[in-house]
């Protein structure tokens, strides 16, 4: 009956919302509600007119507010006004606990947790708790579950995330989307770039160990180092005595124990055992394919 996850997803999600319509005409014809302002496709409840009719683009597709930059049109006027800020940079919500600014005010309120220690979002598998929902998420994919359902056409590595993939794949294109406004250098992923400004241009901030003074472009390499400083190696190997400061260390140390090439030169089809020779060599790969052929099918 069902062909794939996501089409018995849709089903169950149709069958919710048919039961919660079918539950919220059932209340009117109890007067326990008004149906003066309910919408009739999805049986939400609206406290006038004018709020209706601007939910009910959702479901119609009308699009009434045209972007002037991009030609990006929206159902809600708000919508509109958010989306803009992308082109014009403007971010009227300040936090008053520090310098950062934001275009949206929920994302500020989201942003305070940092600074009140508010976590919410607790896990269900263990006792860790999180300022955000979509933490929570990530936590439980990559903690607790083993599942990799996104694969690389090139090598065949798999990954627990689509984000991680799309980043794996630049080493086989050789894609490098993040350019710096300061020069012409370009990137491959998004850290190189924000390291290049700290390094060649100054802009940005230090992470900064308050042992020895080194400073990191990322707050968990800091904390990583200073592991080091500690000398706490909680991640221990299953096939030799070695420990590791973080379980990054230890995945990258096992490799040493495999003689599986995880890493494919997406021009001539040279194998590596290590994600960083790959990098150099496709730097060096005379093989040149051309964009349009990396992602056929043939």
């Amino acid at each position: 009956m069902f062909h794939g996850k996501w089409t018995f997803k849709w089903y169950v999600h149709i069958i919710q919302v048919k039961v919660l319509v079918a539950v919220r005409f059932t209340l009117v014809d109890m007067n326990v509600l008004s149906s003066s302002h309910m919408c009739n496709d999805c049986g939400k409840f609206f406290s006038c007119s004018r709020a209706l009719t601007r939910h009910r683009r959702t479901h119609s597709g009308d699009t009434l507010y045209q972007c002037t930059v991009c030609s990006r049109r929206f159902a809600q006027a708000g919508d509109l006004v958010i989306h803009s800020r992308i082109h014009s940079g403007e971010k009227p919500y300040k936090c008053h606990e520090c310098d950062k600014s934001f275009s949206q005010s929920g994302v500020l309120y989201t942003h305070m947790r940092i600074h009140t220690g508010d976590k919410p979002f607790k896990c269900s598998l263990c006792d860790k708790s999180f300022s955000h929902c979509s933490n929570l998420q990530r936590h439980k994919r990559y903690v607790h579950s083993d599942r990799k359902p996104y694969e690389c056409q090139y090598c065949g590595s798999v990954f627990k995330g689509s984000g991680d993939l799309k980043c794996h794949i630049r080493i086989h294109t050789g894609a490098k989307p993040y350019s710096c406004t300061h020069c012409s250098e370009r990137f491959t992923f998004h850290l190189q770039l924000k390291t290049h400004l700290l390094k060649a241009h100054s802009e940005g901030s230090w992470f900064t160990c308050y042992i020895c003074q080194k400073k990191f472009s990322r707050s968990g390499n800091l904390k990583q180092h200073i592991l080091r400083h500690i000398d706490l190696k909680p991640y221990v190997c299953s096939d030799c005595p070695k420990r590791f400061c973080t379980a990054n260390g230890l995945k990258s140390h096992q490799q040493v124990h495999s003689d599986v090439k995880h890493f494919c030169c997406g021009s001539c089809g040279k194998l590596f055992k290590y994600k960083h020779n790959i990098g150099s060599h496709v730097d060096r790969c005379s093989v040149v394919v051309p964009f349009t052929d990396v992602f056929s099918d043939n």
